[in-house]
């Protein structure tokens, strides 16, 4: 069985599928991207989908679960490079992809997550009132 790479760039872990997926390899892909964001402590999920022509249910619904499992550990997940008739498919399945941010490029997903962990620092910093004290 194939193994779909996970590379970790800084705070993001990038998967790029270059390979049709099958069932089996798309639920490999959810135990270990689960491990890797808990063993780099990344907060960041980037799926590259460039490269798939097709997108069934069971693969919407993997990436759906994908964006959940990262969100319960800390990570938010952008979803790159999606094909108009991937869209298309996904849409006329009825997956809404609840959770998952999209975007036209990996580069626009960077800042996609960089924003989001910008938001995430600043909310922290608001309710910890010790950081007030730092500041004054």
């Amino acid at each position: 069985m194939e193994r779909v790479p996970i590379l970790k760039i800084g705070d993001i872990l990038l998967v790029s599928i270059q390979l049709d997926m099958s069932d089996q390899t798309a639920l490999q892909l959810q135990d270990d991207l689960a491990e890797r964001i808990v063993t780099t402590g990344c907060h960041g999920v980037i799926i590259d989908i460039t490269a798939l022509d097709i997108v069934d249910s069971f693969v919407g619904r993997m990436l759906s679960t994908i964006a959940s499992i990262s969100k319960v550990l800390d990570a938010e997940t952008v979803v790159v490079g999606m094909r108009p008739a991937v869209a298309i498919t996904l849409v006329e399945l009825g997956l809404s992809l609840n959770g998952i941010r999209t975007a036209l490029n990996v580069e626009r997903g960077m800042e996609l997550i960089a924003a989001a962990n910008a938001d995430e620092l600043a909310y922290q910093l608001d309710d910890d009132p010790d950081a007030e004290t730092a500041t004054s």
